[in-house]
């Protein structure tokens, strides 16, 4: 494995499982030093000791990224602490699944205030203490529901695709700094989440795989790839886009019915 992230310092919200823990394990793996966060201190603890156990060093802090005051100063402390901050992934996610008609008002404002919000919050932090030492890169986490709909998934799908366009305005933003932002947009994602939801629906589950082209979901390690690549230097000339990372389910937007 190349250690070219050697001496780079990098966040990874929502990094104690599924996509978060592959991206974190991956940049620790190329000599980052990463900080994951999240809710619950016994997956961090497993986190950490996965990151460790595949030849990598993490720290980690447990925090709710919907608490803005937390989150921010968690970022402020990494750059204190490292004398910088290079890299940033906006990976912690909420969602609900329910038809308008049952959606709650909570409901709507928690996926927002998770999957936008608290990326306008980070992104803001980290923005300032990239400026400080030249620039740095950002990657946010939307997802394919952003781009195309889903039916009983508008909060979920509305708030990516606030993530999806505030990542190319922060691309604008960030491109005089140094600073590069993108967004990768994951179709689906073999995670404990959705192994779960095909237990349960099995049917629905087996159906949705079909629709992509590729015949099967994505793996973490492969979105994990992509987000680094991005955050790296071999994407050094690459910021504003949204990487669709999803067997080719994108690609139908543009096919004939």
């Amino acid at each position: 494995m190349q250690r070219d992230l050697e001496g780079r310092v990098a966040i990874v919200t929502g990094g104690s499982d599924g996509i978060g823990l592959a991206t974190a394990t991956l940049l620790a793996r190329r000599g980052a030093k990463v900080t994951i966060c999240g809710r619950r201190q016994e997956r961090l603890d497993h986190a950490v000791a996965t990151i460790e156990a595949a030849g990598g060093l993490a720290e980690a802090v447990q925090l709710d990224v919907a608490d803005f005051d937390a989150l921010t100063a968690m970022v402020d402390d990494v750059a204190q602490r490292h004398g910088r901050l290079d890299m940033l992934v906006n990976n912690a996610m909420s969602t609900h699944y329910a038809p308008i008609d049952r959606l709650t008002v909570e409901q709507w404002r928690k996926d927002f205030t998770v999957n936008a919000d608290a990326t306008f919050v980070a992104t803001k932090a980290a923005m300032r203490a990239m400026a400080r030492n030249g620039g740095g890169s950002i990657v946010n986490v939307a997802s394919t529901c952003g781009i195309r709909a889903a039916a009983n998934m508008s909060s979920y799908s509305a708030s990516k695709a606030a993530l999806v366009h505030f990542s190319a305005v922060a691309a604008m933003e960030g491109a005089p700094l140094g600073i590069r932002v993108n967004a990768v947009v994951p179709g689906q994602v073999q995670t404990a989440g959705t192994e779960e939801f095909a237990a349960r629906a099995p049917q629905i589950a087996a159906r949705t795989a079909e629709a992509i082209p590729m015949g099967r979901g994505g793996r973490p390690g492969e979105l994990a790839s992509a987000i680094v690549f991005l955050l790296s230097d071999d994407a050094s000339y690459v910021t504003g886009v949204a990487l669709p990372v999803d067997g080719g389910k994108a690609a139908q937007l543009y096919m004939p019915a």
